[in-house]
């Protein structure tokens, strides 16, 4: 059965998707099996995504905020105008890179909307330029944004690398060690206090140093993966949102009325059916 307005989703034998991929949407399409999901393209996309977006855009903030900041010392000297088009430019280029990035997890290419600068002079550039609404859209995103997304993406990609390192334990728990009355035990320490040894009294945590212990954590770490697949794939899904909210051109809210009003009225076919003179 198709439901209009959404394509419909074959039968694979696979678990089907929580939401549909419309258009404009993420590609990160969930699933309501996990392990369905732990296969899919989307958790590695999401990690990628969010990877890419905490390895440049402390970059891009430094460009930008940097950028305007200096210009917007010196605005009120002559010096300032050619700086303020700069910081302009520089803005608009730092968000053609978060647009790059979009690519890989958004199905339809996001593309910026800008005012054209009509008049000639370095004055018209500035005064077009800062009074568009895209320029300050895009650095609300690169600037105003930017800490509590980079918290946000650190935290949850930093809990979902942790559990995938509890999965592989069982191949190098013996690696770390701790120093304990100038004897070195090795094992995995799964826990922050061991003030009293791995088996003194007072310990916060699990100390991994056999076989069997690893890979009952490898167990339990595999059940935390597949449940924080959502997590993460959420997380780069309402991130992308975010992001292509703020780097698209605007949209009005009065399109659909001014579409209605710009259409022909369906007493014009009838005009023309008239006979002249009637």
């Amino acid at each position: 059965m198709v439901v209009r307005g959404r394509p419909a989703v074959r039968g694979n034998g696979m678990a089907p998707a929580v939401a549909d991929r419309g258009p404009g949407d993420t590609r990160l399409r969930l699933y309501r099996n996990p392990l369905r999901l732990a296969v899919s393209r989307a958790p590695w996309a999401a990690a990628g995504y969010l990877v890419s977006y905490l390895a440049l855009s402390w970059v891009l903030f430094g460009v930008a905020f940097s950028a305007v900041t200096a210009a917007a010392a010196v605005a009120i000297t002559l010096a300032g105008i050619p700086l303020l088009a700069a910081a302009a430019g520089v803005v608009r280029g730092c968000a053609n890179v978060e647009r790059g990035l979009l690519r890989r997890v958004i199905a339809e290419p996001v593309r910026g909307g800008y005012r054209q600068v009509t008049e000639p002079g370095m004055r018209a550039q500035v005064r077009t330029r800062w009074r568009d609404p895209g320029t300050w859209r895009d650095l609300a995103y690169l600037v105003g944004l930017w800490v509590p997304l980079y918290v946000v993406d650190t935290v949850v990609l930093g809990v979902w690398a942790w559990f995938i390192g509890w999965i592989t334990l069982p191949a190098w728990y013996w690696v770390p060690w701790m120093q304990y009355h100038g004897r070195r035990i090795h094992g995995y320490q799964l826990g922050f206090y061991f003030p009293h040894g791995p088996d003194g009294p007072g310990t916060v945590g699990v100390f991994v140093d056999s076989l069997p212990k690893a890979l009952l954590v490898a167990v339990v770490g595999l059940l935390f993966f597949l449940a924080f697949n959502y997590v993460l794939v959420l997380t780069a899904r309402a991130h992308a949102r975010i992001a292509r909210s703020l780097l698209r051109p605007p949209t009005d809210p009065l399109a659909p009325a001014k579409e209605v009003l710009t259409r022909p009225g369906p007493l014009g076919s009838l005009q023309m059916e008239m006979p002249n003179g009637s």
